[in-house]
C-alpha cells in the first residue's frame, strides 16, 4: 500500500455539469452524445475534446463512460473537466469503485451534486506509471470483450442476413422453380402469431423476493436487461414465478415492445416479458423473424403513459408463414451461426467476471502491479499516440 495515500477526489479531478441539448437541436454526425446511461444518439458538434469520462448525474446515477472521442456530455451527465495529470482510463475504472449511486441528494429524481462527490476521501496511486499499469491490466479485459462483442455483431447480422433473404425478398433455395402469385410464394400463408408461437406472459413476483445474493432463478423484468444476446444476470428470485424455460425467446411488451433476449437458463420472468416458443421447436427463426419484424421497435401496442402489449394482441399479430420444410433448411443452416454466438457469449461473460473481480483489489492497491511485466495493449497505445500528438 505503499505506492497509495488517502486523499480528496476533489483533488484528482475537477467534474463539471453536461451541456443540455434537445433532440430538435441535433444535426447528426459522428459525435456521440452521452447521458447518464451512455451514448444517446449522435450530432455534428463536439462540446469536449476526447479522451473523457463521464458520470451519470441524474436519472441513472453514478454510471461510468470512457469515452476515445470528441463527445458532447449531456446535462444529465458530470464530465471531468480536469484530470490533473492524472491517467483518464484509470480514472474512469476508479470511478466505478466509488458507488456514487450512494450520493444521491435529489428530492423527488435521483441526482448527484459534483460538490459532494469533490469531498469524498479515496485511496489513491501515488504515480501515474502505477494507474497506467493498472489501466493496462483492465484494459486488455476490456478490448478482449469489445472483440467479442464485434464478433458476435458480425454473426447475428449475417443470420440475420440470411432470414432477409430467404423470408423477405424471396431468394430462398429452389425459389427459381417456384410458383409465386402476387410476388408472394403460393404454398406461405399469412398467420397470427397464436397459431405459431406458445405465449408465457410475465408476473412479477413481491419485491421482498428479489436478491442480488443469487438466491433462487435469475429474475428478468424486460427493463435494464439488454444489450447482448442473453440477459444479464443481475436481479434473482426466490419464490416460484412465471418461468421461462432455457431457450425461449423473451420479448418485451412494454416500455419499450419489441426487444428480444435468449433465456440461457431456466428463470422467472416479470410483467415486462413474454416467453415465446414456436409450436414446431424452431426457435431460432422465431428469434430471426422477430429481429427483422421488430427492427423498429413499438411498432404495436397501446398505452396511455407508455408503449404496452397485451397476450390478446400478441396472439393476433400476423405474420407471413413459410412451409415447414423451408423453416427446418434455415434452423439447420443457422445452427452453427448460433452455437458460434452462444460459445463467444460465455466467453464474454467469464472474462467480464474476471474483471469485475480483478477491478477492486487491483484499484485498492491489494492485488499490486509493481512488478508485473505488463503490456499495454493496442488501444492504450494508440491514446498514448493522440495524448502525445495533442501536446
Amino acid at each position: 500500500m505503499t505506492a497509495f495515500h488517502q486523499i480528496r477526489l476533489g483533488e484528482v479531478l475537477t467534474l463539471q455539469r453536461g451541456f443540455d441539448i434537445t433532440k430538435s437541436e441535433q444535426f447528426y454526425g459522428d459525435v456521440p452524445i452521452v447521458s447518464s446511461s451512455g451514448v444517446s444518439s449522435y450530432h455534428n458538434k463536439w462540446k469536449v475534446k476526447g479522451p473523457g469520462v463521464i458520470i451519470g448525474r441524474k436519472g441513472t446515477l453514478g454510471t461510468v463512460h470512457f469515452i476515445r472521442s470528441n463527445y458532447w456530455p449531456h446535462d444529465t451527465t458530470l464530465w471531468i473537466k480536469d484530470f490533473k495529470g492524472n491517467d483518464p482510463r484509470f480514472l474512469s475504472y476508479f470511478l466505478q469503485t466509488l458507488k456514487l449511486e450512494n450520493f444521491d441528494v435529489g428530492a423527488s429524481n435521483p441526482t448527484l451534486n459534483r460538490n459532494h462527490v469533490h469531498k469524498i476521501r479515496v485511496i489513491f496511486p501515488k504515480t501515474l506509471e502505477t494507474q497506467k499499469r493498472i489501466a493496462a491490466t483492465l484494459s486488455a479485459y476490456d478490448e478482449l470483450i469489445e472483440s467479442q462483442n464485434r464478433r458476435i455483431a458480425l454473426l447475428e447480422k449475417l443470420a440475420v442476413e440470411i432470414y432477409r433473404e430467404w423470408f423477405v425478398r424471396f431468394r430462398f433455395p429452389g425459389y427459381k422453380n417456384a410458383k409465386f402469385i402476387k410476388g408472394i410464394p403460393a404454398n406461405w400463408r399469412i398467420k397470427p402469431f397464436g397459431k405459431i408461437v406458445n405465449f408465457k406472459m410475465g408476473q412479477s413476483p413481491p419485491s421482498e423476493s428479489y436478491n442480488e445474493a443469487g438466491d433462487g432463478l435469475p429474475f428478468h423484468q424486460g427493463v435494464g436487461t439488454y444489450g447482448s444476446r442473453f440477459p444479464q444476470r443481475v436481479m434473482y428470485c426466490n419464490t416460484n414465478g412465471r418461468k421461462a424455460e432455457k431457450g425461449d425467446i423473451l420479448f418485451s411488451v412494454r416500455a419499450p415492445v419489441g426487444r428480444l433476449n435468449i433465456a440461457d437458463c431456466e428463470m422467472i420472468i416479470g410483467r415486462g416479458l413474454s416467453a415465446m416458443c414456436h409450436r414446431e421447436g424452431h426457435n431460432s427463426y422465431l428469434f430471426y423473424l422477430l429481429k427483422v419484424v421488430f427492427a423498429h421497435e413499438d411498432i404495436i401496442g397501446n398505452g396511455s403513459i407508455f408503449n404496452s402489449l397485451g397476450k390478446d394482441e400478441l396472439e393476433k399479430f400476423q405474420v407471413l408463414q413459410p412451409d415447414d420444410e423451408l423453416v427446418v433448411q434455415f434452423q439447420s443452416t443457422t445452427a452453427t451461426i448460433d452455437r458460434q454466438i452462444e460459445i463467444l457469449s460465455q466467453s464474454v461473460e467469464k472474462l467480464t467476471r474476471t474483471q469485475d473481480m480483478l477491478l477492486p483489489r487491483l484499484i485498492s492497491g491489494k492485488l499490486s502491479v509493481e512488478n508485473l511485466d505488463i503490456h499495454f495493449p493496442p488501444g492504450m497505445a494508440e491514446e498514448s499516440k493522440t495524448e502525445t500528438a495533442d501536446a
